[in-house]
């Protein structure tokens, strides 16, 4: 794809920082590095060099690398330019690059876009390294970069190759099936491997639940009755004042949330109202959110306070669950019965549950370095491509069962964007700030 025009963005975090960079691509690359920075640089080497604007007065002092293209991130002819980072060095960089006819700022994710456009980077490539960009945490990143260096693409590449091969196979066997260098066997060993593949995308399907929890956290969900210690434990986990403590019963009625980063997992701990039969009707509400919510979490934490132990009615049963008994530092002797006991005032079992928690959360996951699909949309498409292949198994004209085996195809295809997905495209890049 040749661009008519270029686009320029602040690269780098928000200013004032130590170094600001400005990175712009395009065909009036060159001719911005050779005016602002006076003259050519050698390519892909950094030149310390000074800035001027388009009246010759000095802006900075800085580095300037220049990346011809194709060998570039976009494919295109790329340039960045190292400058000190106050917003008034930057603005002025900004303002002369943009002051040259066919230069204007980019669009969020448009030199990620242009990337793709230019066979840079596929979608799957380009969906994780908007997911490396916001990683947070150890899984986060190790996750991201797996796929940002084409693992997950390369997965359903090897899918499609073997799909398109397949219908080949067959369709030669339909239009050929007079000849002698035909072998008439062929459907045969053709089925066998569509079969091969249906139980491995299922099995794959299986791990998005591990990729949610890598990207949106293991969530952990704390119930019990009123005053069973909810409250202070969730602070005590979040290390700060995040829900309010007090004696009266019904104080917590809406869900409070903290993220926690344990052993590079990101943990989700979910503070809820207290579960009672008794309560007014915002307080219901309250409850009736608690248990929703625990129905649908990782791990749910059952509180009940040792020194005074109330009732919680039915909670779920189809969900991890640790039953830990609270106010250790108050109770007479340890209460058996419970998986934990703990106290949110003095610390006690407090390591241990972080320590149990983390190790649940590694075990959801399981191993980071597997390929799993890492957006909802690949689980769709991947469910499409079961159907179809399935529908290809189960039929009976060959004509019939390779067009199934060509729409399989296809969906693969739109997973890495081999296949028109220009309806997806905006939604896509619009995750990424101006500079990427």
């Amino acid at each position: 794809m040749a661009s008519k025009d270029s686009i320029v963005a602040l690269s780098s975090g928000r200013l004032p920082a130590g170094i600001a960079v400005i990175r712009i691509s395009g065909p009036q690359t060159r001719f911005v590095v050779e005016t602002i920075a006076g003259g050519a640089v050698k390519d892909r080497l950094a030149a310390y060099r000074k800035f001027k604007a388009t009246d010759g007065s000095v802006i900075d002092h800085g580095l300037v690398l220049f990346f011809p293209g194709p060998g570039s991130f976009t494919g295109e002819d790329v340039a960045e330019f190292h400058v000190h980072g106050s917003r008034a060095v930057a603005a002025k960089m900004l303002e002369t690059m943009t002051g040259f006819d066919s230069i204007r700022h980019a669009e969020a994710g448009e030199f990620t876009r242009r990337a793709f456009l230019n066979g840079k980077l596929d979608l799957v490539e380009t969906e994780a390294l908007a997911d490396l960009v916001n990683a947070e945490t150890e899984a986060q990143r190790r996750f991201a970069l797996r796929n940002a260096e084409g693992a997950q693409s390369e997965l359903y590449a090897s899918w499609r190759r073997r799909l398109i091969h397949a219908r080949a196979m067959i369709e030669a066997e339909i239009d050929f099936a007079d000849e002698d260098d035909v072998p008439g066997s062929v459907a045969d060993a053709v089925w066998l491997d569509v079969a091969a593949m249906v139980a491995e995308s299922e099995q794959h399907i299986k791990g998005f639940h591990a990729a949610e929890i890598i990207r949106d956290g293991f969530e952990v969900v704390i119930l019990g009755a009123p005053n069973a210690g909810k409250s202070s434990l969730f602070n005590a986990l979040a290390r700060r004042e995040a829900a309010i403590v007090t004696d009266e019963p019904g104080t917590t009625r809406d869900l409070l949330e903290v993220v926690l980063d344990l052993n590079g997992m990101r943990v989700r701990v979910v503070d809820t109202a207290g579960l009672r039969e008794t309560a007014g009707k915002v307080e219901t509400i309250g409850i009736e959110r608690a248990r929703a919510k625990a129905g649908g979490a990782d791990l749910v934490l059952l509180l009940e306070d040792m020194v005074d132990p109330l009732p919680v009615g039915a909670v779920p049963t189809d969900v991890p669950l640790l039953r830990i008994g609270t106010k250790a530092d108050l109770a007479k002797a340890a209460s058996r019965g419970y998986d934990m006991i703990i106290s949110s005032r003095d610390g006690t079992g407090l390591a241990d549950l972080l320590d149990e928690i983390g190790r649940r959360a590694e075990v959801a996951v399981g191993d980071v370095g597997d390929v799993l699909p890492s957006r909802l949309r690949h689980v769709e498409l991947l469910q499409e491509t079961r159907k179809f292949l399935g529908a290809a198994l189960s039929g009976h004209s060959q004509e019939l069962r390779a067009e199934e085996l060509r729409l399989a195809a296809d969906r693969l295809g739109k997973i890495v964007g081999a296949v028109d997905v220009e309806d997806m495209l905006d939604v896509i890049f619009s995750q990424f700030c101006i500079g990427k």
